[in-house]
């Protein structure tokens, strides 16, 4: 049986024999019209301002399994597959191979497999296996989190897994770098000083994705690696303290890095949602917080519900502690968990991580390409 077509005003209304139906205004189809793609890049070719916003089809017709559209502006009618328009009819948002459930975690933290902690993956299977790789992007996204154990004594070893999904992100502390105890350092990762829970560089115009810390040596006493799901306690605010959580979801504060050769400065909310309400991002850093530049009657408000936040942060109930060992690496999202570690000694032994970042959106097209070659 064919679908059923019906004219509206404006469009379309194709109703499917199982019952679905989809309204598909004109200008929608003359704008999607297959032939309007360019055939090699699938860039759309079409130049909409060519064509009114009233333009109707001069004709309609259903052909074998294609509805076919002719135009007062062209020649050439359009040919769309019944079962792509199906899928594709407005308001249904195109299927994502990368998207993930995303797992809300506190201290009690339990792993894919039921073991306590995040979930582990073997570094030989992720460089070597797509199937492995496509997993462990998945399993990382759905928790933030995630350890890959058995990498070789080699210090690069951690960036070129992160090179197996895409471009690192440089940024001004390079493209790589290392987390050691420096003489004259710039930045508190680069201290033996304990570092309460953040997220990296919210100084930046986008902070980084998902970040890599690959352990090299772990022989200094204390030291211990700290990790919050921002998601967990975002969403205990909003139960808890509405008011709180609406400040940090439409505040914006401004952060800043600034040394001897950057001056980085961008404003940002604490939460950040998506259009259907979900909070999508955390944006956390004490220590790059600039002066707080609100209204004085607005301050009380921000800096209970920013004060209730951070505390919230420093209960054991949402926290996990480990202790990298090497050949262990340590992935999350940036943008979503937060990390911290203890104070250690470095006159007890040496403490180096070195880490890197790759953004979001290359982590999603690497496991989207990944899952699509796997059919």
């Amino acid at each position: 049986m064919h679908p059923i077509l019906t004219a509206c005003d404006g469009g379309l209304v194709i109703r499917w024999p199982d019952g679905i139906s989809g309204t598909f205004p004109h200008l929608w189809l003359r704008d999607t019209d297959p032939a309007g793609f360019h055939p090699t890049t699938g860039e759309r070719a079409f130049d909409l301002t060519g064509v009114p916003l009233e333009i109707a089809p001069s004709d309609i017709a259903i052909d074998g399994d294609a509805l076919v559209l002719r135009w007062p502006d062209s020649d050439a009618p359009s040919h769309f597959d019944l079962h792509w328009l199906k899928a594709n009819r407005p308001g249904q948002r195109r299927p994502d191979a990368a998207a993930v459930d995303r797992i809300a975690w506190r201290g009690d933290l339990r792993a894919d497999n039921g073991t306590v902690g995040p979930p582990r993956r073997a570094a030989d299977a992720i460089a070597e296996q797509d199937g492995a790789l496509a997993d462990w992007l998945a399993v990382t996204k759905q928790y933030g989190l995630s350890i890959v154990h058995g990498l070789p004594n080699d210090a690069g070893a951690g960036i070129a897994l992160a090179r197996r999904i895409g471009h690192l992100r440089e940024t001004n502390f390079g493209r790589t770098f290392d987390v050691v105890s420096k003489a004259d350092p710039n930045n508190l990762a680069y201290t033996a000083d304990a570092l309460p829970l953040h997220t990296d560089l919210t100084n930046q115009e986008l902070p980084p994705g998902f970040q890599f810390l690959h352990c090299i040596a772990n022989a200094a006493a204390g030291g211990g690696s700290i990790f919050c799901d921002g998601l967990a306690v975002a969403a205990d605010l909003a139960a808890a303290d509405p008011d709180a959580f609406e400040i940090l979801c439409s505040v914006s504060v401004p952060f800043r890095f600034h040394d001897t050769d950057t001056d980085i400065r961008a404003r940002k909310t604490v939460l950040t949602r998506d259009a259907e309400g979900a909070v999508t991002e955390i944006c956390f850093n004490a220590h790059i917080a600039d002066i707080l530049d609100l209204p004085s009657e607005a301050m009380p408000g921000f800096y209970r519900a920013y004060r209730l936040f951070m505390t919230m942060t420093r209960d054991p109930a949402y926290r996990i502690a480990l202790r990298l060992a090497p050949g262990e690496m340590v992935v999350f999202d940036n943008r979503r968990v937060l990390h911290g570690r203890e104070a250690f000694d470095p006159a007890t032994g040496l403490r180096h991580l070195r880490g890197a970042y790759v953004d979001r959106g290359d982590w999603d097209s690497r496991l989207r390409v990944l899952r699509r070659a796997a059919g």
